[in-house]
């Protein structure tokens, strides 16, 4: 099972993942569905959620949660992890996985990698830590 450092932004859905639910912000209507972003994070890296209609309600912070068939890429102009169409999230447990909060995979500027136009390669990063959700001091 790949490790959130290991993920890069595509446009298919193929990531099989498992990491830990951190902190979830605010829930907003984006047209009829119910969106929510959350930062989550496994023993490498962390990355930005995106939870959409019941997920919004069925994880909290300290899940620990399976992703199947996700796709990591641009959602309104933010990069973020989501289960989309055909992909599966699901709880497995609770508080019990190591995380870190840095390097957050949301917060690094990708461009196309210039031997394969079909691929992403990391350019610079804007942020070690999540800008939407702040480190605790």
């Amino acid at each position: 099972m790949p490790c959130l450092k290991e993920i890069v932004p595509a446009a298919q859905n193929n990531i099989n993942t498992q990491f830990i639910l951190l902190d979830k912000g605010k829930t907003t209507l984006e047209g009829q569905y119910k969106t929510c972003l959350a930062l989550v994070a496994d023993e490498t890296a962390a990355v930005h959620f995106q939870l959409w209609g019941d997920e919004c309600d069925a994880f909290e912070p300290g899940d620990i949660v399976c992703l199947a068939n996700g796709i990591f890429s641009y959602n309104r102009n933010n990069l973020v992890l989501r289960a989309g169409k055909r992909g599966k999230v699901e709880k497995v447990g609770e508080f019990t996985v190591a995380f870190v909060e840095t390097p957050n995979m949301s917060e690094i500027h990708w461009v196309p990698d210039p031997n394969n136009s079909k691929k992403y390669i990391q350019k610079s990063v804007i942020s070690p830590y999540s800008r939407i959700f702040p480190p605790v001091p």
